[in-house]
């Protein structure tokens, strides 16, 4: 099961987090943690790794919805969105795909919730190709 929207932007990492921060933001996704990986393992491990940071994403208005359905899906929300640098000059985009939080409890009534934070995930992630161009 591929469980993440994946896209690649030609754009160095330096200038791809502030710009990834924006596309959500205009989503209505409100960024409440950053969690610099490279950072922390080297840190933590004295391990290196490429610049890496996990954006903790989260729309209230969709989280409370399918809160109301099921306490539990909290483990599920689609909230993690993955900068990665690819290179130089690329970096690399990973969101989780709302599915997710569907087909794992088997929720029907999750879905349109599903649905329409796919839609804003697709929306910002297809804002952030264009830009790059």
């Amino acid at each position: 099961m591929d469980y993440a929207r994946t896209i690649t932007l030609d754009l160095p990492y330096e200038k791809a987090v502030p710009t990834v921060k924006e596309a959500f933001q205009e989503q209505g996704f409100g960024m409440l943690t950053e969690i610099d990986v490279q950072a922390t393992l080297k840190n933590k491990l004295d391990a290196d790794m490429e610049p890496y940071v996990i954006l903790g994403a989260c729309n209230p208005q969709l989280a409370h919805r399918a809160l109301d359905i099921d306490r539990q899906i909290g483990l599920l929300l689609p909230c993690n969105v993955v900068v990665r640098a690819d290179g130089d000059n690329q970096t690399v985009v990973q969101a989780l795909d709302p599915q997710v939080m569907v087909t794992v409890p088997e929720l029907d009534q999750l879905q349109p919730i599903a649905d329409e934070a796919g839609q804003r995930i697709n929306t910002a992630l297809d804002a952030l190709t264009h830009r790059s161009v």
